[in-house]
């Protein structure tokens, strides 16, 4: 039986969002430190890629609990 949104598997989303901002934060932390250790200053737009690539995994380990964990199936 399909619900409201279709057939989805929110658990699967749920962890399938919780890894993919994960690993966003972990290559934004471990880039920024790695560049910095090997190739010395960096420069800006690469650090800010980076710090993007940190703020959004942070924001998606947040809020995709929130989305595809409570919010959605109490909707349905």
């Amino acid at each position: 039986m399909t619900g409201r949104y279709g057939s989805l598997d929110y658990a699967r989303l749920t962890k399938r969002g919780m890894a993919l901002g994960a690993l966003l934060f972990a290559v934004g932390a471990v880039g920024e430190l790695a560049g910095r250790a090997f190739f010395g200053d960096l420069p800006a737009w690469e650090l800010s890629l980076l710090f993007d690539a940190e703020i959004l995994g942070i924001a998606l380990l947040l809020v995709t609990p929130f989305v595809f964990g409570i919010a959605l199936p109490l909707t349905e």
